[in-house]
């Protein structure tokens, strides 16, 4: 890793129009004139730290108008971001590009034994771009909130064909609509193959005599052939026959309602029967959402109440979803979600109640329910300044932004997060990764943090001298810059002893990297 700073330009500040049909909110709590802690606060909360000068480009400008800038991340210039993700060739493909070039021809050479490294290079592009995003992207916070619903929407690329799928669900899927419409994001992450993959989807089917009986002349009470009448169904020789409900129980569980969303195991088998039939065309080959009829159960069902008239397809799920994302366990569910992420680990009752109403009044709009939860008066209030704990993905680069430096393709950084116990794209559990304290906290995992801590330094001091960055000069102590910059000036009495004792400053740095106050953001 070398230093590299860049200016970051002041552009002119857009004002957010209220969306169409909903009236402006003037319940603002954003402080109009917020000391170096406030805006550190905010750094911190709705993007991955501060950098070098942040904190005066954000005075500049106002803090209220930071804020809705990041909320309209399509109206920030990222031109540098977008140049040097340039150099990856495989964000941009398709999945069937991906499998033609890359994972077709590595299956064939290891049916050869020969050594397989192509396949790799997708992944490992994503996990760089990943990295590089969070740490220099001017749109912060659009990577907090794709790394959100990533997470919310977890898949994982240890199975089978999601890692195949997994470039297309995060940037197709859910870059998007982070911060659109979550009834637009619920149905791009449900006919997202990589989802139907990972949580099984694409394999359920109707039990016998359940299935759509116009197909093929059927009636009543004649056998389903499956493997004669389901030629062209993908992998249909070796699938398994039935009803899955992984995905009808986490839709629900983890996605919308929550798990005291209110629902039943009735419910979670009537939401299968109307997803059989959702699945992908020939999978191995990168092919796209499909809905097979032939595989649909086409009965009447009833979820949470609601009757769904009998021969029906694919309309089927659709109304499941639309009722889903309408519900009001769901904006309650989404709203605490959001609040824990960006408030503290056990939100107020307060912050909640107006994201959920909010949620509700604007059909699901991300956005305006995200403002609504940072521009509240619990977001800025005492208690919530510093309460989260860092993850490692949020420490790494959160050291990176803090301390100026780059980590060239990223895979040093993916590397390091990976060390600290957090794979990217890692997460097998359907639950994604936690957002609390205590998953991230115990002694093994600060130790870790430490020797992170040390690398880093141990590379900036390497590359400490003039900066790029028009006339800023490398402070002589980074500790101190670092203390100032990303701590606004505030350490414990403990720490700024224990920097105090540092023979060189590499070394204090690392001791400010690992001090409980950059912990916690």
């Amino acid at each position: 890793m070398r230093v590299v700073r860049t200016l970051v330009p002041v552009v002119a500040v857009l004002l957010i129009a209220a969306p169409r049909g909903v009236a402006e909110r003037s319940t603002s709590a954003v402080p109009a004139k917020p000391d170096d802690k406030t805006i550190v606060h905010v750094l911190n909360r709705i993007g991955f730290g501060p950098a070098p000068g942040d904190i005066e480009r954000v005075r500049e400008i106002g803090l209220q108008a930071y804020i809705d800038r990041q909320l309209r991340p399509e109206r920030i210039d990222d031109t540098a971001m977008e140049e040097r993700l340039a150099a990856f060739e495989t964000l941009s493909k398709t999945s069937r590009d991906l499998a033609d070039e890359y994972f077709l021809p590595a299956q064939m050479a290891r049916r050869q034994g020969q050594q397989v490294r192509g396949e790799r290079q997708a992944i490992v592009e994503l996990m760089q771009a990943k990295v590089l995003r969070a740490a220099y992207s001017e749109r912060q916070l659009q990577e907090v909130m794709v790394d959100f619903w990533f997470n919310h929407f977890n898949v994982f690329v240890g199975k089978g064909q999601v890692r195949l799928y997994l470039n297309e669900h995060e940037r197709d899927a859910i870059r998007p609509h982070a911060l659109g419409k979550f009834a637009d994001l619920l149905r791009a992450t449900a006919e997202s193959p990589a989802m139907l993959f990972y949580l099984d989807n694409w394999q359920s089917s109707a039990p016998e005599g359940a299935r759509t009986l116009q197909q093929n002349g059927m009636r009543p009470g004649r056998r389903f052939d499956r493997a004669a009448t389901l030629p062209d169904a993908p992998a249909a020789q070796n699938r398994r026959r039935g009803l899955n409900e992984n995905y009808a129980r986490e839709l629900m569980e983890l996605h919308t309602l929550g798990v005291d969303g209110g629902y039943t195991q009735k419910d979670v088998q009537e939401v299968a029967r109307a997803f059989t039939g959702w699945t992908i065309a020939n999978p191995r080959q990168g092919g796209s959402f499909r809905f097979e009829p032939r595989m649909h159960d086409a009965g009447e069902k009833s979820v949470l109440g609601h009757r769904i008239a009998a021969g029906g397809g694919k309309e089927d799920g659709e109304r499941i979803l639309d009722l889903l994302a309408k519900h009001r366990s769901t904006a309650r569910f989404i709203a605490t979600k959001l609040a824990r992420r960006f408030v503290a680990d056990d939100p107020p009752t307060s912050v909640v109640d107006r994201a959920a109403k909010r949620f509700a009044e604007t059909d699901g709009d991300i956005r305006e329910v995200v403002k609504s939860i940072v521009t509240a008066p619990e977001f800025f209030a005492a208690h919530a300044l510093r309460a989260k704990v860092k993850s490692p993905f949020e420490f790494v680069i959160s050291s990176v932004r803090a301390t100026g430096t780059t980590g060239g393709n990223g895979q040093a950084l993916v590397q390091a997060i990976r060390n600290l116990g957090m794979p990217l794209y890692g997460c097998q559990p359907p639950t994604g990764y936690a957002d609390t304290a205590e998953a991230w906290v115990n002694s093994g995992a600060l130790l870790n943090r430490m020797n992170f801590a040390v690398s880093l330094t141990t590379t900036l001091q390497r590359g400490a001298g003039r900066s790029p960055r028009n006339d800023v000069q490398v402070p002589k102590s980074a500790a101190d810059a670092v203390i100032r910059s990303s701590l606004a000036g505030e350490v414990s009495a403990s720490t700024a002893e224990t920097v105090a004792r540092a023979t060189t400053d590499a070394q204090a740095l690392a001791l400010v990297l690992g001090s409980p106050e950059f912990q916690r953001r």
